[in-house]
């Protein structure tokens, strides 16, 4: 797979039926290693390793509805009270990260209401800081808990 802008880290990889299959922690399953769970399994692991996340406080691919619609977010990671802290937003390196991609993770987080989010397509990260009603672009933050 490719090499992405992310720390180096170790990954249960399988083949089965003649297809790659990585570990999911969160899941606790091997998920189809597609480029986009290529990057989400490195936002995992960033969240936990480097933000010290506890994994017990994240959600991975769950289903919310939104104006309606049935949506599936890629990552929430809550607060201990149980609210949402950081909405993640993974893409595959061949996407490009656009204003359409901020308003989809935007659109979601008007449900969810978290004040971190962050979309990656493992190439490029954006982070924004959502404070009274209002998103903006921030540096990464060096902790979210």
């Amino acid at each position: 797979m490719q090499v992405l802008n992310f720390p180096e880290y170790e990954f249960q990889i399988q083949e089965l039926e003649q297809k790659k299959v990585i570990f999911d922690p969160i899941r606790k399953k091997f998920i189809p290693l597609s480029p986009e769970e290529w990057v989400r399994q490195h936002c995992i692991c960033h969240l936990i390793q480097q933000f010290k996340f506890p994994s017990g406080l994240i959600a991975v691919e769950r289903e919310i509805h939104v104006h309606g619609l049935r949506k599936r977010f890629d990552i929430v990671g809550f607060a201990s009270s149980g609210s949402p802290l950081i909405l993640i937003e993974c893409k595959a390196t061949s996407v490009e990260l656009t204003q359409e991609t901020l308003i989809q993770v935007a659109t979601y987080n008007n449900k969810l209401d978290s004040p971190w989010m962050w979309i990656t397509n493992g190439i490029q990260h954006a982070w924004f800081e959502r404070k009274n009603g209002k998103t903006q672009w921030v540096a990464a933050p060096g902790k979210l808990i």
